[in-house]
Parts: structure tokens; sequence; C-alpha cells
């Protein structure tokens, strides 16, 4: 079955009278390049969880090499082309912002990656939800709306690198696997897509003190224009002043803005800030 065949996709569809469906984003991968280079990054991966599989394209290949590969896909009628397209897969509808991922986890043989074309319009959701869930996983293939992978990619000093660029390098070594344009979707979107991999640099659930460094980073970049002490001023009633003293202790200028702020020295502001010293 060659699904990234036009005519083998459209026959599919409409077989199941499936349609493409704006208000869930979704936009079907047809290309073989792409999803060639996908299936590569889980060779030897005995269990596999894809999230919004669509109507099989990807599902399809990997269900060939995996042990076990659940799929999460919230459409009912394109949970009626996976039982065509990937037979041997699990099939569970439901959305994945509300389903018990690190529950789904537990259910696969380890080695465990994680494979998504995240629909656009909850990017951002998905994948904190998926970081939330990095114990279940030794290694996640995420496709995403150009522009995202740009902010994740981003280093510091850029006008990109914000808030999801330190949230994720911190929990996670980011590279680029390949690009995929509107051509390799139907139907095609307006904007470029971009595939990464994440492959967890600390393991087991995030810890109290990881939190508190999301916390500190999340409100650093409340309003990235303004200065950093400014932003933090007001977290736990820090003040300006304290967040000006711990910012000169680390070898900053107090003007310094939260783009210029590496992920390592983030880590130590808000260690100093959970001792507060």
């Amino acid at each position: 079955m060659t699904l990234t065949d036009p005519t083998v996709l459209r026959l599919l569809l409409e077989r199941h009278g499936l349609q493409p469906q704006k208000r869930w984003g979704q936009h079907f991968l047809t290309s073989s390049r792409v999803v060639d280079a996908i299936v590569d990054r889980f060779a030897g991966y005995a269990g596999i969880l894809e999230v919004g599989p669509g109507p099989g394209v990807l599902t399809h290949r990997l269900s060939l090499t995996a042990t076990k590969l659940i799929a999460v896909e919230v459409d009912p009628i394109a949970v009626s082309a996976l039982t065509e397209t990937a037979p041997t897969a699990e099939v569970v509808q439901a959305d994945a912002l509300s389903i018990d991922l690190e529950g789904l986890f537990a259910r696969l043989p380890e080695p465990r990656g994680l494979v998504s074309n995240m629909p656009y319009n909850i990017t951002g959701p998905l994948v904190t939800a998926f970081a939330e869930a990095r114990a279940g996983f030794g290694r996640a293939v995420l496709m995403m709306q150009r522009e995202v992978a740009v902010r994740i990619l981003a280093r510091p000093g850029s006008s990109d690198f914000g808030s999801l660029s330190v949230y994720l390098q911190s929990q996670f070594a980011i590279e680029r696997v390949t690009d995929a344009p509107p051509g390799c979707f139907y139907p095609p979107p307006k904007v470029e897509s971009v595939v990464l991999q994440l492959t967890p640099l600390v393991h087991g659930h995030p810890t109290d003190l990881e939190r508190l460094f999301f916390a500190v980073v999340r409100s650093g970049f409340q309003q990235p224009r303004k200065t950093l002490a400014n932003n933090l001023a007001g977290f736990r009633g820090l003040g300006r002043e304290r967040v000006e003293q711990l910012l000169e202790h680390q070898g900053f200028d107090r003007r310094v803005r939260p783009h210029q702020i590496p992920v390592e020295a983030w880590k130590a502001l808000s260690l100093a800030i959970a001792d507060g010293t």
C-alpha cells in the first residue's frame, strides 16, 4: 500500500468519506521523503505512540516496524480509515490534550517513541503536554509550523529566543530532521513545516525545582521587550532591586532583556530564587 501516491490516498479518503477538517487543523502528510525521514528515526524502537495520525500514511509504515503502535486520533472518520491502513495498530479515539499520555506510554514496550504531525492550532499546548510526559519516551519526532520550530531552535540573543526555547532546550536535545513544504500535504497548508527530533536530557517527571524554573521563565518573558528585572519584579514579591542584584551576581547588566539570557543562566537564576540567595 503506497499511501503517498495521490491516487491511492484519494481513493482511501473516498472509501471512508474522509475530508480534512479545518476545525482540527488537518493536513494529511503525502510525502514519501518526509515519511522515510521520520520512520528512519525509529529504527529499533519497539513501542510507538502516534498522536494525530489522520488516515494513517505514516502509521502504516511505522506499524510495519514497531512491536506495538498506539495511535490517538480525535476524528471518528479517520479512525475508520486507520482500521484499513494500520490494522495492527491500537487506535484510541480521543483528544490528545485530555488523554492520559503517560498511561498510554506505560502500555508500550521499550524503547518507546513519540511521533506527531501536530495541528497548527494546538501546537503550543500539545508540545507542552508531550514535554510533561517526557518520562514515557526516549525520542519524540514532531512536525510543526516552521515559525514554531524556529522559536524552539533559537539561540540566546536572537529575537526568536523566548520562553518556548528555554522551556524545551532545558529538557531536550533538539535536532532538525527535515523540512516539509506545503506540497508535502493534502490539502497544502499556507505555511512551511519542519520536523524536529527531541531527545530527553532529563529523565523522570518534572521536579518542583523544574516547575519553579518554568514559572520563572514564563514570568521573565511576560513582556519580552522589557528588561528582565522589570518582568520578574513582581514574581513572588522579589522586587526589581533584588532581581537586579541576582542578575549582577551572575555577571549580567541590570538592563539585560530576557532573550539575552542563555538557558544555563535561567537555571542558575531560578535556583538562586529558590534558595533565597
